[in-house]
Order: structure tokens, then sequence, then C-alpha cells
């Protein structure tokens, strides 16, 4: 038997799971079904754009329902108060600074699902964030990037 796969969130990212998921069943599915009906009564399907248009969002939409409902399925919700204060997990925000002396960078480590380095929220999958989970503030770590290995310090835990 094949071993499911967890996916570690924190409660907002299960909470924005749970909305956008409410929102492709509520909202998008029925306007899809809306589109390829009307797309329908144009006639000859083999080559109606709106129709072929209109089928692949569904597809879309269904794949990204049934992608989220696993998510939700097999969510494990990050509880960090098993954890002391000073140590790099996942749901908290960690400022590094790489060494010698360049300017620090403060992310947060969430699931997978929640990544969005653009808004400074890394994937606990990422190098950074593998490279610094359980380490403390001072601690001095290499962690291993595509480009070799980069040397930074952990200036704080929040």
């Amino acid at each position: 038997m094949a071993e499911e796969k967890s996916f570690p969130m924190t409660e907002e990212g299960k909470h924005k799971l749970e909305q956008e998921l409410e929102d492709l069943r509520l909202k998008r599915r029925p306007e899809v079904i809306n589109r390829i009906k009307i797309a329908r009564s144009y006639g000859d399907l083999s080559e109606n754009s709106e129709y072929e248009s209109a089928k692949d969002e569904q597809a879309f939409v269904e794949g990204r329902i049934s992608q989220i409902e696993t998510m939700l399925q097999y969510a494990v919700i990050i509880d960090n108060d098993a954890v002391d204060k000073d140590e790099v997990s996942m749901g908290r925000e960690i400022t590094f600074q790489e060494l010698p002396d360049e300017e620090p960078e403060t992310y947060t480590i969430v699931g997978e699902s929640e990544s969005d380095p653009m808004n400074g929220k890394i994937s606990n999958e990422s190098p950074m964030a593998k490279g610094l989970l359980g380490h403390k503030v001072g601690e001095e770590v290499e962690v291993e990037i595509p480009s070799g290995t980069m040397k930074v310090k952990i200036l704080s835990v929040k």
C-alpha cells in the first residue's frame, strides 16, 4: 500500500485553502458549467473554440478542487508550542544574514502550499528552510543551495 504524503501547513494556510475550495466549488465550477452550456448552444463542437476553452477551464478547476481536497485531508497543522522560542521551525518568522556582511533577510517558513517567496514565505522544502530548520538564534549555519554552500547567521526567530 502506498504511503500517503502529509501536507504541513499553518492554521492560516489551511484556512486559505478552505476558502479557495469553497470559491472553486460555489463560484468557479458553476460559472464554467454555464460557459459550457452556452458554448454548446453554438452548435458544431468540433470547431467551437469557446467550448474547448470552457472544457479546459473545467479540467483545471476540477483538478485544483481535487488537489486541495487531498491537501486538506492530509493536512498536518504545525504546532510551535512544543518547540523552543528561539528555534527555527515552520510557521515562524526567521531573520538571518548571509556572512560575512550581507543585508539581513526575513522569511516565514511555511508548508509547500503556502509558499510565496515574493511575500516573504518560503517552503519548508526549500534548500534555505531545510538548512535552517532546527537551528537556534545566534548559530552560524552552512546551507546547501543549488549554487553551492551559503554561510548564514540566524539573527532572530519570532
